[in-house]
C-alpha cells in the first residue's frame, strides 16, 4: 500500500488530463501550479484538442505517452472520467488524483459513475484521491497539484482535509502565520484513499512529525481506528471534527440512546485511539506547534508565573473550568520563592511576581516551579511594563526550560511591544500565545493526549478469564426472543440475561395474581417492589407501572391493583403478562450502565449517574468495547458522580473494583451478541455493603440477526486474540510459547534486537540496521490485530522470559494480500522455530481471509530462500540483490 501511495505523493512523472491554456479553467490552474512550483520530474499535459499546453508538448490520450506515468491528475468533465480512469489503468499509471466533481453528490447517474471508477481503480490496482477535491501539495518535492491560489510553505505537518474550500483558507492563514507542511491533501469524496490510508502513509514519512485532520464524516471506522492506534503514539494525530450535534441520539428507544449522541461517540473513539480532538482551526495548529516544541506533561497540574494578577486569574479560571488543576507548591518551593520575591507577592499559585519583575525574577520563579515534583507544567505570562524587558524575559524562560523535561508555555500579551520577545520564544522552541486562556487550553490538550496514549497500551482479551460467563444461556435467551418475533425483552428476561453474564440482580418472580404476589413477597421478605410485566412497555414509570417500598401485604395488594389498572388505561394495546415482584434493594448510589449501537462505531458502552432523572443530570461517559479494568476505571473517572463513588466528605465510597468488573462483563455481553441494539440497566445500585445490583434492565434487539463475517468484526477495536496461542517444541528440546505480540512486549523485543547479530538484522531490514528507539519499537509491538498479526516465540531461561523470534503479516488496504516477515534471534536459529512459526502464521492468514502472502528476501539470505521453497512459495528474482516470494492461500471459512 505504501508503495502505491508513494507513486502519488513522490512521483517522477505527472500527467495532467484536461490541462488547458484557458485561464479561467481548473485545468489551467493545476498545470500552472505544477510548472510554477519547480517540480524536477516530468509534467505532461493531456488534451484532446491541443498539441501544446503552457509550453509543454501535449498528448491526446494518456496511452500515447511513451514513458511511465506515476501520477495522473484528472480535471475533465465528470461524464468522461470513467473512460479516462480506464485508459490510465491500461497505460499502467500508478495513482490518480480526480479533481473533477459531479459524482455521488449529483444523483443516480453520478453514483453509477462513482461506482464504476472505484471498480476500475481496484481492477488496475491504482490508488485514487478524490473525486471532488482540491488536490495535494508536497512542498519537499515542489509539487503543487491543486488549483489553489497559493502554495504551502515547507514544514513538518501533514494536513488532510475533507473540505477543499477550507483548504484554500488554511493555506492563506498558514502563510500569514509562517506554518509549514510536509504534505497538504484534500481528499474529497474518498472513493478510495481515505483518512486511514493517509495516516498509514504519513505515519511512516520521516518528514512528517504531526498529522492534522479536518473531518466531516467517516465511513470505515474500524480501518480508521486501526491506523490511528498504530501511529498516534509516535506522531500526534489532531482532529478538528465538524458537526458537534446530537444526530445520533434521534429515534432511539433508551436513555442511553438519547444521551449518547453521535458526537460523544467520536470523543470516546478519539480518546481510545490516542487522538487529540480540537474545536477550532487555531487549536489545531496551536496543539501541533506545542507538541513539536515541548514534552508532554505527566499530569494536569499547572504552575502559573505572571507579572499581572488579572491574566493569572483568567488563566486559573480557564484551567479549573476545563479539568485542570493548580499545582500545589511544596513547602520548600514556597521558601525559595519567599527568599527572592517582594514581601507582597501572591504567596500562592498563580505566582504573581508583580509588575516590576525582571528577567532574572522570571528565571528564578520558573526554576523553582519546574524543580517542584508537584508541578507538571508551567505557564509564564508577561504584560508590558516600563520596567520589564519582554525580550530579556523570553531569553530567561528559554534558558530555564532547557534544563527540564516539563512543558513550558508562554503568553506575552500585547502586540508591537512584545513582538521581539515572541520571536525569541519561537526561536527557542517555547510555544507562545496572545492570551493565557489559549495557552491553558493547549496545556490541557497535551495532558489529554498523554492520557489517551495510556489507553493504547490496554489490549483486553477476546476470551475473558475468571469471569464465568454463561454464553450458551445468554444465546438461548436472545434467540428465543428473536424467534418469537419480539425485539424488546421483558424485565425478567433481561435480568436472566444479566445473570448469565455475572451481573448481579435481586430475587424476582413474575406473577399473575395478587395472591401469587403476596406468597412470593412472604418468601423473600418485605419490603418489596412491584413492576408491570409486559413485552410492549419499556419505560414502566411512564404508565404508573412501578410501586416501591411496599412494607406489608395490604400495601402490596393495593399496589398490584393500581399497577394493573394504570397500565391498562395508559397502554390498552399492550400485552400484560402480570407483575414482577422483587426484593426492595437497600440504599445506595443509583447508576446507569448502558449500551447502544452507533451507526459509525458500532457498540458503545455508557456509564453515569442513573435514576429517574438521568436525562436531567446528563452525566454520562462513553467507551468502546472491549474493556478491561483499566479502561473501565477511565470511563468511571470521566463522570461527575465519580467523586461520590470514591467517597466524599465523610460519605463512604463504593467497591470500585467490583464496579470495574461489572462494566467489563457488560462490555463482553455487548461484544458477544451483536443482536443487541440497546441496553439500559437503570438503575444499577451500588449498595453500602459493597455490592451492586441491577434493579431494572431495558433491552432492545435488532429486527434481524446481523451477519458477522468474522468474530468481533462488528467492533471497531479488535480484542487481543488469545486463541492464537500455543506451545511448540524446538529441536533442542526447549519449549517455546507462541502468542500474539502485546504493547507491553516492547522491553522483550528491545532486548532481542540488542543481542542479535548484525547479519540477522541485515537480512531482516535489507541492509538497514535500525536504531532501537521507543518509537521504532512501538511500531512493531503496538499493532491492530484486524489488519496485522505478529506472533512471538517466548522462551524461559533461568526464570527469565525472552523473545526468541517474531513473525508478522501486514495486510493491504483491502485485506486481500499481506506482506510476510520473520526474525529469529541467533541462539534459536537452526532449531526448526522459523518453519513452525511460518506454518502457524500461514494458518492465521488463511483464517483472516488473506488470499496471498508475499515477501522480499535478499539473495544472500539462503536460509530464508530454502524455507520459502519448502513452504511452497513461488520465488522470482526482482533484481540482482533481491528475490520476490509469493504464496497463494485458500480461504478458511470461520463459523
Amino acid at each position: 500500500m505504501s508503495k502505491r501511495l508513494k507513486r502519488i505523493f513522490q512521483p517522477k512523472a505527472i500527467a495532467v488530463i484536461g490541462a488547458s491554456d484557458r485561464k479561467d479553467s481548473v485545468g489551467y490552474s493545476v498545470m500552472k501550479n505544477l510548472l510554477a512550483e519547480g517540480f524536477e520530474g516530468d509534467i505532461i499535459p493531456v488534451n484532446l484538442s491541443h498539441n501544446k499546453i503552457q509550453g509543454k508538448k501535449s498528448y491526446k490520450s494518456i496511452r500515447d505517452i511513451d514513458k511511465e506515468v506515476d501520477l495522473a491528475v484528472i480535471v475533465t468533465p465528470s461524464h468522461t472520467v470513467p473512460q479516462v480512469v480506464d485508459e490510465c489503468g491500461q497505460a499502467g499509471v500508478g495513482g490518480l488524483v480526480i479533481i473533477s466533481a459531479g459524482f455521488k453528490e449529483a444523483g443516480e447517474e453520478g453514483k453509477r459513475m462513482y461506482e464504476e471508477i472505484a471498480h476500475l481503480a481496484r481492477h488496475y490496482g491504482m490508488r485514487v484521491i478524490g473525486p471532488n477535491c482540491l488536490g495535494f501539495i508536497n512542498p519537499h518535492l515542489k509539487i503543487n497539484a491543486t488549483f489553489a491560489a497559493r502554495s504551502a510553505r515547507l514544514g513538518n505537518i501533514a494536513f488532510i482535509s475533507q473540505s477543499g474550500a477550507l483548504c484554500t483558507s488554511i493555506l492563506d492563514w498558514a502563510n500569514e502565520q509562517s506554518v509549514g507542511f510536509s504534505n497538504f491533501v484534500s481528499i474529497g469524496s474518498m472513493i478510495d484513499v481515505d483518512f486511514a490510508d493517509l495516516i498509514d502513509y504519513f505515519g511512516t514519512d520521516q518528514r512528517t512529525s504531526c498529522i492534522l485532520i479536518y473531518m466531516e464524516s467517516l465511513t470505515d471506522a474500524r480501518k480508521f481506528m486501526s491506523a490511528a492506534r498504530a501511529f498516534a503514539r509516535s506522531k500526534p494525530i489532531i482532529i478538528l471534527k465538524a458537526g458537534r450535534s446530537a444526530e445520533g441520539g434521534q429515534a432511539t428507544l433508551s436513555h442511553t440512546g438519547s444521551l449518547a449522541g453521535n458526537d460523544a461517540v467520536y470523543d470516546a473513539a478519539f480518546q481510545r485511539a490516542g487522538i487529540i480532538r480540537v474545536d477550532t482551526i487555531a487549536q489545531l495548529f496551536n496543539c501541533a506547534q506545542s507538541l513539536a516544541m515541548q514534552p508532554r506533561p505527566f499530569g494536569n497540574r499547572l504552575a502559573i508565573v505572571t507579572n499581572a494578577g488579572g491574566p493569572g486569574v483568567l488563566a486559573t479560571d480557564s484551567l479549573m473550568m476545563n479539568g485542570g488543576a493548580l499545582a500545589k507548591l511544596s513547602e520548600q518551593s514556597m521558601k525559595k520563592l519567599n527568599s527572592f520575591l517582594p514581601p507582597h507577592w501572591s504567596h500562592n499559585n498563580p505566582i504573581d511576581v508583580l509588575g516590576d519583575a525582571s528577567a532574572e525574577t522570571y528565571q528564578q520563579a520558573l526554576e523553582v516551579c519546574l524543580s517542584d515534583s508537584n508541578v507538571d507544567g508551567v505557564l509564564a505570562i508577561l504584560t508590558t511594563q516600563d520596567v520589564t524587558d519582554p525580550a530579556e524575559a523570553a531569553r530567561a524562560v528559554i534558558e530555564v526550560a532547557k534544563k527540564y523535561r516539563k512543558p513550558v508555555l508562554a503568553s506575552w500579551m500585547g502586540e508591537e511591544d512584545v513582538k521581539e520577545g515572541r520571536d525569541i520564544l519561537e526561536e527557542g522552541s517555547i510555544p507562545h500565545y496572545r492570551y493565557p486562556e489559549s495557552a491553558v487550553d493547549v496545556f490541557l490538550k497535551m495532558h489529554q493526549y498523554s492520557r489517551n496514549l495510556e489507553m493504547l497500551y490496554e489490549t483486553p482479551p477476546a476470551i475473558p478469564s475468571q469471569m464465568n460467563l454463561k454464553t450458551e444461556v445468554a444465546q438461548a435467551i436472545i434467540h428465543t426472543i428473536m424467534n418469537s418475533g419480539r425485539r424488546q425483552l421483558m424485565e425478567n428476561e433481561a435480568k436472566e440475561l444479566m445473570k448469565s453474564y455475572g451481573i448481579p440482580v435481586g430475587k424476582f418472580k413474575v406473577v399473575s395474581s395478587e395472591d401469587q404476589a403476596a406468597k412470593f413477597a412472604r418468601e423473600i421478605g418485605y419490603p418489596v417492589v412491584l413492576k408491570i410485566a409486559s413485552p410492549d412497555i419499556g419505560h414502566k414509570t411512564d404508565v404508573g407501572g412501578v410501586k416501591v417500598n411496599l412494607t406489608n401485604e395490604v400495601e402490596l395488594r393495593h399496589a398490584y391493583t393500581q399497577i394493573m389498572k394504570s397500565a391498562r388505561e395508559k397502554r390498552p394495546d399492550a400485552e400484560i403478562r402480570g407483575v414482577l415482584v422483587e426484593k426492595m434493594a437497600s440504599k445506595g448510589l443509583e447508576l446507569l450502565i448502558g449500551a447502544k449501537k452507533d451507526p459509525i462505531y458500532g457498540p458503545v458502552v455508557a456509564f453515569g449517574q442513573g435514576g429517574v432523572a438521568v436525562e436531567v443530570f446528563r452525566d454520562m461517559k462513553l467507551g468502546l468495547p472491549p474493556l478491561n479494568r483499566v479502561l473501565a476505571r477511565r470511563i468511571m473517572e470521566g463522570t461527575r458522580i465519580f467523586p461520590l463513588l470514591k467517597g466524599y466528605r465523610g460519605m463512604p465510597g463504593v467497591n470500585l473494583e467490583e464496579l470495574e468488573l461489572i462494566l467489563c462483563k457488560f462490555a463482553y455481553l455487548v461484544m458477544d451478541f451483536p443482536e443487541i441494539r440497546e441496553i439500559d440497566i437503570n438503575p444499577f445500585v451500588m449498595l453500602e455493603d459493597g455490592g451492586g445490583m441491577a434493579l431494572d434492565a431495558h433491552i432492545v434487539l435488532e429486527k434481524e440477526k446481523p451477519v458477522i463475517r468474522k468474530p468481533y468484526s462488528h467492533l471497531v477495536i479488535s480484542p487481543y486474540p488469545e486463541k492464537y496461542s500455543k506451545a511448540v517444541l524446538l529441536r533442542s528440546g526447549q519449549v517455546a510459547s507462541l502468542r500474539p505480540i502485546r504493547p507491553e512486549d516492547e522491553p522483550l523485543e528491545a532486548q532481542m534486537l540488542e543481542n542479535i547479530s548484525q547479519q540477522s538484522l541485515y537480512f531482516r531490514f535489507f541492509g538497514y540496521v535500525p536504531q532501537v528507539t521507543h518509537d521504532f519499537l512501538t511500531r512493531f509491538t503496538h499493532i491492530d490485530y484486524d489488519r496485522e498479526m505478529a506472533i512471538i516465540a517466548e522462551v524461559e531461561e533461568a526464570g527469565v522470559k525472552k523473545m526468541a523470534a517474531v513473525v508478522r503479516i501486514i495486510s493491504d488496504a483491502w485485506g486481500e494480500a499481506a506482506e510476510y516477515a520473520i526474525l529469529v534471534a541467533d541462539p534459536w536459529q537452526q532449531q526448526g522455530l522459523g518453519g513452525q512459526m511460518t506454518d502457524y502464521i500461514i494458518d492465521i492468514a488463511r483464517e483472516m481471509g488473506i488470499k496471498k502472502l508475499y515477501a522480499s528476501v535478499l539473495a544472500a539470505n539462503k536460509g530464508m530462500l530454502t524455507l520459502f521453497e519448502k513452504k511452497g512459495f513461488v520465488i522470482e528474482r526482482e533484481d540482482f540483490d533481491t528475490f520476490h516470494a509469493e504464496l497463494m492461500l485458500e480461504e478458511v471459512l470461520v463459523e
